[in-house]
C-alpha cells in the first residue's frame, strides 16, 4: 500500500509512506494502519495538522478505512 500527502495548490508532495518500509510481517489491514501512522508522523514533522482524504473510486472500508484510522490515531484531523 502506498499513500502520499500532496499540496494541491503547489502541486508538491509533502510526505509519502509505503508498506514496503515496514520491517515486520502483518496482515494487509494492519499494514495499512501502520502506513497511515507513518504518513501522519511525517506530515506532523512538516507542520501539517489537517488533511482532506481523497479515496478516489475506492470504497471506505477494509484497507482504505484502516489507513484513515492510522492517520487519525497519530493525531492528524481528516
Amino acid at each position: 500500500m502506498y499513500a502520499q500527502l500532496i499540496d494541491d495548490e503547489k502541486a508538491h508532495t509533502l510526505a509519502h509512506a509505503s508498506s514496503r518500509e515496514l520491517t515486520e510481517r502483518v496482515s494487509k489491514s494492519d499494514a495499512a494502519k501502520k502506513v497511515g501512522g507513518l504518513l501522519a508522523k511525517r506530515a506532523m514533522e512538516r507542520g501539517v495538522k489537517e488533511v482532506v482524504f481523497d479515496r478516489r473510486e475506492y470504497r471506505y472500508h477494509g484497507r482504505v478505512r484502516a489507513l484513515a484510522e492510522g492517520v487519525r490515531s497519530a493525531g492528524i484531523k481528516i
